[in-house]
């Protein structure tokens, strides 16, 4: 047996010592970086875990009717709304140490180091899913030293600052599905079509098993890897302890149904709608359009796609394909302002300007009920009288003439009612009100009381609606008289909220009392006068082509002219407006093309309206009834050949009997007291005495 030297036990000791002193250094250094690292980790502090996520725009039923389009199909789900077997499911096969680990596997790194030492290259991974979720959240996927250096820190930061709840929620809520699918909602819905929270133990294995490599594993892709890749899981939950044997038994026998579509791949529904919302949510709620975009908001409107669906179709079914005659239409709930429907042409794809929140048309006739509704104001009631008949009128010393002629020039020649004056249209009749009222009162009401964002010309032809309007605003200043003179804005939003829940905006209802009760019902009922042929006089009520098809109560009103359609008009439910013609102010030439407001409005309201309870307009208590002969205005008797039911305002109603068709009206009329006779004339005559 050799002994060892005096010398060579010194030179192990001094290699010893030195081996021991470098392993101290060694890990001296190490600590020192792992403070390090820690330190900075700690410092940089949590990281945001903002992704970017699908904005849904939601109708009043709660259906998806819009989402952003990014090429990025997200939808953020809080994790007890994901099925749990899905849940362990992916931890069974990406990372079943996860609840155990402070972010990072050391066996299987060691292993996966081995791997890749032996290969000379990255070949194997070792990620725990906070090592994904970081990448996913920060990091491209290049298998680079720099990157897994990055990738630790970050992995770092995330467990340092959040709990593994929220970690594994933001994991399934950002891994990559395949076809364009991000998260599990979004996967769901794509290869299932069901939500997260919906699937069977088979379905949630297999989707499990697609990230790993969903260009291989996709079941769209090839069923059979697919399915391969399912067992494999079903197995390790089995060995990690979350199935029984019978239960992954079960799970391989359940059908699967691929869909391979995502929920809302093409939005078609009310784009011009679409565009309002998303214009309000820029300039109304101040948010930027990278939010509005890819923030993950839940916008909820106040459309109903029902009535979407009716408007669509009505405009398409009256409205020849090869005609050029565009459209705008909006319907809205009168009561709280909310528009249920909204066309702004009749091809988005082709022309995306929207015509019924934009465009400004002249309003023609449509523009008169808010000139009488000040008329009634200042003591004008429905049985006022005025001639109808050829008029001009001359201003600025006589420089000047204005000579508005009825449609077809027709003209009764001879005094009309205010109640027959709307029904039929009577230009004339219109002009002298608004010369009589002075022309600055239409001009205030509109703006003041009506709401209108353009303004009417200080012009004698005012009155007739030759300044120009939007849609939009005509249909909510008739919601107003609908609303018993409440006004109440247009409404598109009624709730937007961020990806994680929190309320950011919702809308309050607001009503301004604008408009008399007594005044605005009494304006409404004259506004039913344009179906009722009582009022029929040298020419018919302008509703009458539509009249048979209406099976409830409408207040509406029509306007013409040379290059504008419009009917606007509601029951107590819904307010409907329609304006209808060309782009260029092309002039309106055929006939059928001058009937196509009446009729789409008149079918929607119907269609929207079916299964509705049929209402009728509740008088306020500060109106009168009476029967009227409507031809005069006067008080019924039983020989009057047609009587009309009429509403006043208590205190304005007739007290003189009509007496053209008493056969001896000396005995059956009981004059007037002499005392009560005025030897100067109605205040009304005096009117239509200084026209004519």
């Amino acid at each position: 047996m050799e002994l060892i030297t005096n010398s060579r036990m010194q030179k192990t000791i001094k290699y010893l010592r030195a081996s021991v002193f470098v392993g101290l250094i060694f890990v001296a250094l190490f600590l020192t970086a792992l403070v390090g690292l820690l330190t900075y980790a700690k410092v940089q502090g949590a990281p945001p875990l903002a992704v970017p996520q699908s904005t849904l725009i939601y109708g009043a039923d709660g259906s998806i009717i819009g989402e952003s389009n990014t090429g990025q199909k997200r939808y953020w789900v809080n994790l007890e709304d994901i099925d749990p077997t899905l849940i362990d499911a992916t931890i069974a096969i990406e990372d079943r140490n996860f609840h155990s680990h402070n972010g990072f596997d050391f066996k299987r790194i060691a292993g996966a180091a081995i791997a890749d030492i032996k290969a000379m290259s990255m070949v194997q991974g070792a990620s725990t899913i906070t090592q994904q979720y970081a990448r996913n959240l920060y990091l491209t996927h290049e298998k680079t030293w720099k990157r897994k250096l990055n990738e630790a820190l970050y992995t770092l930061r995330l467990e340092m600052n959040y709990s593994k709840k929220e970690i594994l929620e933001g994991y399934l809520n950002t891994i990559y599905y395949g076809h364009g699918a991000y998260g599990v909602e979004a996967a769901s819905q794509f290869y299932f079509g069901k939500s997260a929270k919906d699937l069977s133990t088979g379905e949630a294995a297999m989707l499990a098993g697609i990230p790993k490599a969903p260009s291989y594993y996709s079941p769209l892709k090839s069923v059979e890897k697919s399915s391969q890749r399912q067992q494999i899981i079903l197995k390790t939950m089995h060995e990690v302890g979350f199935l029984k044997d019978e239960e992954v038994q079960q799970a391989l026998k359940q059908p699967i149904t691929i869909v391979g579509e995502h929920a809302h791949n093409r939005v078609e529904i009310a784009p011009y709608f679409q565009d309002v919302v998303r214009n309000m949510l820029q300039t109304q709620l101040g948010l930027d359009e990278r939010t509005i975009e890819l923030g993950g908001l839940k916008v909820y409107t106040t459309l109903q796609p029902k009535h979407q669906e009716v408007a669509e179709k009505v405009v398409a079914e009256q409205i020849p394909d090869v005609s050029e005659i565009q459209v705008g239409f909006v319907a809205m709930n009168p009561k709280n302002g909310y528009v249920t429907a909204l066309v702004g042409g009749r091809n988005y794809e082709e022309s995306p300007f929207n015509r019924a929140v934009q465009a400004v048309r002249q309003p023609g006739s449509t523009i008169k009920p808010l000139l009488y509704y000040s008329a009634l104001e200042q003591g004008f009631t429905p049985s006022t009288a005025m001639r109808s008949e050829p008029t001009t009128f001359t201003f600025d010393e006589g420089r000047e003439k204005y000579a508005p002629h009825n449609y077809n020039s027709k003209y009764a020649n001879d005094e009309i009612t205010l109640a027959q004056a709307i029904a039929v249209s009577d230009n004339i009749f219109a002009v002298k009100t608004h010369l009589f009222l002075g022309q600055e009162t239409l001009v205030e009401a509109t703006k003041d009381k009506f709401g209108l964002t353009t303004d009417v010309r200080n012009y004698p032809s005012s009155a007739l609606g030759t300044s120009g309007a939007r849609v939009i605003d005509m249909v909510n200043a008739y919601s107003i008289f609908a609303n018993g003179g409440q006004k109440v804005k247009p409404v598109f939003i009624r709730k937007v909220e961020t990806a994680a829940g929190d309320v950011i905006y919702e809308n309050e209802l607001e009503k301004e009392q604008v408009l008399d009760p007594n005044v605005s019902y009494v304006m409404t009922h004259m506004l039913t006068g344009t179906f009722d042929p009582k009022l029929n006089d040298y020419s018919t009520v302008t509703g009458i082509t539509i009249r048979d098809e209406a099976t409830r109560q409408y207040a509406a009103k029509s306007g013409t002219t040379n290059t504008d359609n419009w009917m606007i008009g509601y029951s107590p439910q819904l307010t409907a407006g329609i304006w209808t013609g060309y782009d260029q102010g092309k002039e309106i030439s055929l006939v059928e093309d001058k009937y196509y407001a009446k009729n789409i409005w008149v079918h929607f309201m119907e269609e929207a309206l079916k299964g509705q309870p049929i209402k009728t307009f509740k008088p306020t208590d500060g109106v009168i009834g009476v029967n009227v002969n409507p031809h005069n205005g006067k008080l019924a008797t039983k020989d009057c050949p047609v009587q009309r039911f009429t509403y006043f305002v208590k205190g304005t109603e007739p007290t003189e009997y009509c007496a053209e068709h008493i056969d001896n009206p000396i005995e059956d009329i009981t004059p007037v007291p002499k005392e009560e006779k005025k030897d100067d004339q109605p205040w009304y005559k005096k009117i239509t005495n200084w026209f004519t």
